[in-house]
């Protein structure tokens, strides 16, 4: 496996910290930060920007009511003082409340909820608008600017408020604008820099802040998406997140007459497509990599604002993605390793992990992931084991960054990747084959794993086959035994799975459509609890196959335990063959 963490990258890191370290210092000395925060209070709004996505009107009721849950917690507040006075019960759900990003809902539960947005930015004004070393980071500021911009047509108006909000946007926008060198690269300084852009377009503070929210977010972008449209990190929710955003800040520059940095426009061309790939029906994208299927609704609003194409390119190459598709039935298989450095923050050990979707309902997934999940999962979901994927004596295909003061400086990121992983694709006549393999347990146990997936043209019969193969020319170890396996199949919490009297298949019942069957030969297959956050919060129960064995240490894959063959089968499809 390949090291992805080096003494240069402790050394960066370290750097930009202390350098944001004396920023801070810097921005709490008054002078100072009159100095660098001061200057035109805009007058107006220049634009409002439409976002693509509706809030949780339900989620608006219970703040209404007192109740914020955000990364699976909640805090109970009588007034809305009290929501910001009080300890948050942990860092990232301060995070979550001082960036807004429950706005959106609030605003959905009717008027009563516009006014109490109102009121919430008010008084966050009052206690926080001068400065604070948490609420003031750049992270947690980007997301608060972008969200207030979001909800600017309410938050902006002729009320006497409005211009202590403009003016306080304005502060903010500048204190990004400064701090965005500090940031290391990943999604945050994305997020970062289209808040500034957005600021730039929606706020009147001069052109010359447009240009520099227009370059900061073009750079940032050029970095970032990558050539095949998919985003550094490879999770798709980013890209589509970021897609959903920039059709929003597009829009708000048609309005004002702005023009914007040629990059975005590069950037919305490369992205549509890419969004089309990773979609998987009308719920949102695969959830890989951090990421959950996103916003359905909007995602498909930001595709057809972009014309983006109705059949998606096959392959990903820089993202490091395959797509099968056939009669409305997609999967998807990560045929890539994780990002290194700071994009490899919120990466998962899901080498050759797919996930299945037919019209009616996704299938295979992966547990996935979402910031309003609890903390006590993000660990968790991150293992091969959480994915639809072969693991090895249970451990995964790439590891993390363990406790330490290398962690500590450097986050969670990935330490040691499968790489090489590799893929070919064979289309046929009467279907498409993708062949991948990875040498995540090579060096522990001295194994490579291999996956194929084969979809006929009709797109009801998906096959694979799983192998575990010792390199040619490995030399033998005197004390290598067998090595437990097992292959992982996580359903969508919509699935309903009925297990056969042999063992050896599965009767799948998917919601408004054709029963399907899973089959295999190297059963028995075991039905095991899942868990589902890819949708949103609160986690939601489902079901796992697990096909199990132990192979041996030096098998060539091509047979029996070292190979096991399986296949999802649509139930007129099973009845006429076996699995093969």
């Amino acid at each position: 496996m390949g090291a992805q963490v080096s003494t240069a990258d402790m050394a960066s890191a370290l750097h930009r910290r202390a350098r944001r370290e004396l920023s801070d210092i810097a921005n709490a000395i008054g002078p100072y930060r009159a100095a660098a925060l001061s200057g035109r209070a805009p007058a107006r709004l220049a634009a409002a920007p439409v976002a693509l996505g509706a809030g949780d009107p339900a989620r608006g009721a219970a703040i209404l009511a007192g109740r914020f849950t955000i990364a699976g917690e909640t805090m109970a507040c009588e007034t809305i003082a009290e929501v910001w006075d009080r300890p948050s019960p942990s860092r990232r759900f301060a995070a979550g409340l001082h960036g807004f990003e429950w706005l959106g809902d609030l605003i959905a539960a009717g008027p009563e909820g516009e006014a109490a947005a109102r009121a919430h930015c008010d008084t966050w004004i009052a206690e926080f608008g001068r400065w604070n070393w948490f609420s003031w980071g750049p992270h947690v500021a980007a997301r608060r600017v972008r969200n207030w911009l979001m909800a600017a047509d309410i938050l902006v108006s002729d009320e006497p408020g409005s211009r202590a909000r403009l003016r306080s946007l304005a502060r903010q926008a500048r204190r990004l604008r400064r701090a965005m060198p500090l940031m290391e690269e990943g999604r945050a300084r994305l997020e970062a820099a289209y808040a500034l852009a957005l600021a730039g377009v929606c706020l009147d503070m001069g052109e010359g802040f447009v240009a520099a929210g227009g370059q900061a977010l073009g750079a940032a972008l050029k970095r970032q998406i990558l050539p095949d449209g998919g985003h550094a990190s490879r999770c798709p929710q980013t890209a589509a997140d970021m897609l959903c955003d920039l059709v929003s800040l597009e829009e708000a520059a048609r309005r004002r007459g702005a023009v914007l940095h040629d990059e975005i426009g590069r950037a919305i061309d490369r992205l549509a497509p890419a969004v089309a790939f990773f979609r998987l029906g009308p719920e949102g994208v695969a959830a890989f990599h951090g990421g959950g299927q996103g916003d359905g609704a909007a995602i498909a609003a930001a595709l057809k604002a972009c014309e983006a194409p109705a059949r998606p390119f096959n392959v990903a190459p820089h993202s490091g993605y395959h797509r099968l598709e056939a009669g409305g039935a997609v999967a998807i298989l990560d045929a890539g390793g994780p990002p290194a450095g700071p994009q490899g923050q919120d990466a998962h050990a899901s080498a050759l992990a797919f996930e299945f979707a037919v019209p009616e309902s996704r299938i295979v997934v992966s547990c996935g992931w979402t910031e309003d999940q609890p903390s006590s999962w993000r660990e968790a979901v991150r293992a091969t084991a959480a994915h639809s994927a072969l693991t090895i004596e249970e451990t995964s295909s790439a590891r993390l960054l363990g406790p330490g003061l290398r962690r500590s400086v450097l986050g969670a990121r990935i330490a040691r990747g499968p790489d090489p992983v590799r893929a070919r694709r064979n289309e046929e006549e009467g279907g498409v084959w993708l062949e991948a393999s990875h040498e995540g347990y090579r060096d522990t146990f001295g194994l490579v794993v291999r996956r194929r997936l084969f979809m006929d043209e009709q797109g009801g019969d998906l096959r694979g086959e799983d192998s575990l193969a010792a390199p040619v020319g490995a030399q033998a170890r005197p004390d290598a035994g067998p090595v437990r396996y097992a292959i992982r199949f996580h359903l969508h919490p919509e699935v309903k799975a009925s297990l056969a009297r042999d063992s050896m298949s599965v009767l799948l019942a998917v919601p408004g459509g054709a029963g399907w069957r899973f089959r295999t030969d190297g059963g028995p297959v075991r039905l095991e609890r899942s868990v589902y956050l890819a949708e949103g919060a609160p986690p939601r129960r489902s079901t796992q196959l697990v096909v199990a064995g132990e192979a041996e240490a030096y098998g060539a894959g091509d047979q029996a335990p070292n190979r096991v063959r399986w296949a999802f089968q649509r139930m007129d499809r099973a009845a006429a063959g076996e699995t093969g």
